[in-house]
């Protein structure tokens, strides 16, 4: 299997619905900034709501830093209207929310859990060339932690401006970085 670090973000077109409009996001969209893509299985599921919950607390600090988030299901712009309409949290969520009905970006990131015509949590980090710098696939009872998740993209970007530089576990913005070299082996 192929790395999908460091590869180009596919095209895409896919229907999304975003500040009360219908509207089309491709690749092109992702382009410029720092993006997260979230995938999550469903509208209208207790973990998932809890998941783009978590997004919300993260979407402001994320948009300062010139960055957007794309949650994508392969549920249709339609119902992720209605979910809108629904429920006042929902409508706390100020970003894309794109539908993958046929699947196309699902199957070419290999998020498809094909034995349940699902897609697995996944969360993917793209820097504005358009490489993806992370990707993580999860169990879909397991939920992601937006700040692990904004600590990740912080590291992504620091690095990119620091290329020899590695950060740490339990790195946050502003601790120190690791300078690997040969001194070091055995040493850390």
């Amino acid at each position: 299997m192929e790395s999908i670090i460091n590869s180009h973000i596919p095209p895409f077109s896919l229907q999304a619905y975003h500040d009360g409009i219908f509207k089309i996001i491709t690749e092109k969209d992702v382009l410029g900034k720092w993006s997260i893509l979230f995938f999550y299985p469903a509208d209208f599921s207790p973990v998932c709501f809890n998941e783009l919950m978590g997004l919300v607390e993260i979407q402001d600090e994320l948009y300062q830093m010139g960055g957007e988030i794309y949650a994508i299901s392969t549920d249709s712009q339609f119902v992720h209207k209605a979910w809108h309409n629904e429920s006042a949290d929902i409508q706390k969520i100020q970003f894309p929310m794109l539908g993958d009905r046929a699947g196309s970006l699902c199957n070419a990131l290999g998020v498809m859990a094909e034995e349940e015509s699902a897609i697995n949590p996944s969360t993917f980090i793209v820097n504005p060339e358009g490489l993806i710098k992370i990707a993580e696939f999860y169990n879909k009872n397991v939920i992601r932690l937006p700040n692990e998740l904004m600590r990740k993209l912080k590291a992504a970007i620091f690095i990119a401006a620091h290329p020899g530089e590695a950060c740490p576990a339990k790195w946050n913005e502003g601790d120190e970085t690791i300078r690997p070299s040969i001194d070091l082996i055995g040493k850390i």
